[in-house]
């Protein structure tokens, strides 16, 4: 049968995988926007080495992107879409992604010479490119599994046995895991200059979402994409939430096992940090799935409670690039306040974080009211079924 005429089985619609995604939407925007130095320390990132829950939040976005591929594919294919099609939807689909990316980090400015071109969607772009292809022309397991450790222990071959220039051998001539002496930090300041996350106009460091660090984001994709085959698969319900919780045991295990010698860094998005982040999603995911698809809240009353979260999940993206724009803009709408220049921006989230007397309370707060009016635009779109697909 043409390529242009097979069709697959269709693909059921999982609730649980939205409220998944909704919920690391809500929470992305929040520690995005976490209120500042009074924040807790689970609202913001690592430092360096070590974990926090804002670590987990991107990864658990990837891990999602991974999973929907399976069901996004299922789906075009069942209803008769060639594979040159979907593959050229893909392409389309991961440049307007970068080029959003880009936006969100110039925006209002948009300063050429300090332009950063990494960043978060432009990663979601990368990995959804790469692994969305994979999977259209390649749709077997051991393959991705294959795929997985070639590219957690190649990236930990690279960042502990390749010299880095000027500097020497990890854990030899310059410490293992230095913050700017090593391997992914080197490459990105010779392709980046002055285009990175983390620089001054004299100082030019590392860029947590680095070319280098792609690598080992397509496990954290591939690790959602195998948990979407699971969810596909054959199995009951029962035995699919089992099998979710198992491999969120064996994904913690063999991270925290592994960060003995590979630290946890989110910065670095090491391999350790890779298994660690998918088994806490994972977690997530098992929790979702149990109460979503196994005890039925999603067809019961109980769905209401699943709300919110369907809201976010149903736009994420434009979510998210809400969130990323509107503090910017107001950010940049400065007037004159007690003789002193500020901003529409800074004063509201100055009038939020003073409202209690407890700081990690009042940036929480601001970071809610933030998701919160983040919400209203998409539960609009949301009520007139507009959903914006890039």
């Amino acid at each position: 049968m043409s390529d242009s005429v097979q069709k697959a089985a269709p693909a059921q619609r999982y609730i649980s995988v939205d409220v998944l995604r909704g919920i690391t939407i809500a929470f992305m925007i929040m520690v995005n926007n976490n209120g500042g130095r009074g924040a807790w320390a689970e609202m913001r990132h690592a430092d360096w080495i070590g974990l926090t829950a804002t670590d987990l939040v991107f990864p658990t976005f990837l891990f999602v992107v991974g999973a929907s591929i399976v069901f996004s594919c299922q789906a075009r294919l069942a209803k008769g879409a060639a594979r040159a099609e979907i593959a050229w939807h893909t392409l389309k689909r991961a440049v307007v992604l970068y080029l959003f990316g880009i936006v969100v980090n110039s925006f209002p400015l948009f300063k050429l010479d300090h332009m950063r071109f990494y960043g978060v969607l432009q990663r979601i772009a990368v990995c959804y490119l790469v692994i969305g292809l994979f999977y259209l022309f390649d749709r077997r397991v051991w393959t991705k599994v294959a795929l997985l450790l070639v590219v957690l222990v190649g990236y930990w071959g690279l960042v502990r046995w390749v010299p880095v220039p000027g500097a020497g051998m990890p854990g030899r001539d310059v410490q293992f895991l230095d913050k700017d002496q090593n391997i992914v930090a080197w490459t990105d300041r010779q392709l980046m200059p002055y285009h990175l996350y983390e620089e001054s106009p004299l100082h030019n460091t590392r860029d947590p979402e680095g070319l280098l660090s792609d690598i080992p984001a397509l496990g954290t994709t591939l690790l959602g994409l195998l948990a979407g085959l699971w969810i596909l698969g054959p199995k009951t319900i029962k035995e699919k939430t089992l099998g979710l919780a198992a491999g969120a045991a064996v994904c913690l295990g063999s991270g925290y096992l592994w960060s003995i010698w590979f630290p946890l860094s989110k910065k670095m998005w090491t391999s350790s940090f890779v298994l660690t982040a998918a088994g806490w999603s994972l977690v997530a995911l098992t929790l979702a799935f149990w109460l979503v698809e196994q005890r039925g809240w999603g067809k019961g009353p109980q769905k209401k409670w699943l709300y919110p979260w369907l809201v976010f999940g149903s736009n994420a993206i434009t979510a998210y690039l809400i969130s990323e724009l509107v503090p910017e803009g107001l950010g940049h709408i400065h007037f004159m306040l007690n003789g002193q220049q500020t901003s529409v921006m800074r004063v509201y989230q100055h009038f939020v974080v003073n409202l209690l007397p407890d700081a990690g309370w009042s940036a929480f707060l601001y970071a809610v009211s933030i998701a919160f009016g983040c919400f209203i635009p998409v539960w609009i779109m949301y009520r007139k079924k507009i959903f914006l697909k890039v």
